[in-house]
């Protein structure tokens, strides 16, 4: 049997990670619409319809190895060895912008379990029984929401000045630049993330490749339906001819007001979403408060087996009403 502060802080932990994992499924469950989907298989119907422009599988884009390594062979093996889905863990890892293998990321989780293991252990003095779950718990997830906060970071800084970009293009084909040369533009005059991506593309121009095949590899990367509307206009534009210019500053008109409108959608939404927090978050205050007010009086939730099932109740109820709310205040523009 565990004392009074070891059953505390295990059911704390277990609580958390119920209400982690409920969350995870819910949202999983609840969130996006058909509207995503059905955008996402328009934007691959009409790429598939261009086969020329988007690059083949297998062909090298570049004259630089794309795949990089670690210079630890050993664990560069283990981690394609041992990565379930390593083909989507390198996409998010190209995301965030940061030149980081997918094996180094194996050893960053491995590292962040093993301190994670040693301070529970030694420092809050929890048992191996807790320590070992905590530690393997917050190796997969720390990294993981790192990565993809850093990714989302980054992509959202992309969208904000992605409109202006365009523009600086359509400027420059209305000066008689062609459109590699506007592209090279943007690398030069854009603010970051955007110069670093377009660069990549001029650069991929100046090896022989072709405008579209350097603008797939970054809609990779950065996997935006509105990135791909740019790569579609100049595909279409190529193929039937046309003012590339106008299409584009109509192109980057869209794209402005659809920022406008989810920012208004947020603004709006706002309420819902601090109302979300409170509710999700007020019983764990209120649970923190009484124990330190009075300890005893809560631990009867903990050491009565029923309290158990009314805490797992409690925190699924919680679980279900913020996936609710969330999904409210979602919408597809």
């Amino acid at each position: 049997m565990f004392a009074g502060e070891d059953q505390l802080m295990l059911m704390l932990i277990v609580g958390g990670g119920t209400l982690f994992v409920t969350l995870v499924l819910g949202f999983a469950l609840v969130g996006g619409d058909n509207a995503s989907a059905n955008t996402k298989r328009r934007l691959a119907n009409l790429s598939h319809g261009h086969a020329p422009v988007a690059p083949k599988a297998g062909q090298r884009n570049s004259a630089r190895i794309d795949d990089r390594q670690s210079s630890i062979k050993v664990l560069d093996t283990l981690a394609r060895k041992l990565i379930p889905k390593p083909a989507e863990l390198k996409a998010r890892l190209e995301k965030t912008g940061k030149k980081l293998t997918t094996a180094e990321y194996a050893l960053i989780c491995l590292v962040t379990m093993a301190v994670v293991i040693v301070v529970m252990r030694f420092v809050y003095d929890l048992t191996w029984l807790l320590s070992i779950p905590v530690g393997l718990t917050s190796g997969l997830i720390l990294p993981h929401w790192t990565v993809g906060f850093m990714g989302a970071r980054r992509v959202n800084k992309f969208m904000k000045h992605f409109p202006e970009a365009i523009e600086l293009m359509v400027r420059s084909l209305r000066a008689g630049i062609p459109i590699s040369e506007a592209i090279a533009t943007v690398a030069n005059d854009a603010p970051e993330p955007i110069a670093t991506e377009f660069k990549r593309v001029s650069d991929t121009v100046k090896l022989g490749k072709s405008v579209e095949d350097g603008l797939w590899k970054v809609a990779k990367r950065i996997d935006l339906p509105d990135f791909k509307f740019l790569i579609i206009a100049i595909s279409i534009q190529r193929e039937t001819g046309g003012n590339l210019a106008e299409t584009l500053a109509g192109l980057a008109n869209m794209l402005r007001k659809r920022r406008q409108i989810k920012l208004k959608i947020k603004a709006m939404s706002s309420e819902a979403r601090a109302s979300a927090w409170i509710i999700g978050s007020l019983p764990f205050i209120m649970f923190f408060l009484l124990w330190l007010a009075n300890d005893e009086y809560v631990m009867t939730l903990i050491n009565d087996p029923r309290g158990i099932y009314l805490i797992g109740a409690g925190l699924t109820m919680i679980a279900s009403g913020v996936g609710v709310m969330a999904k409210m205040v979602r919408f597809e523009i």
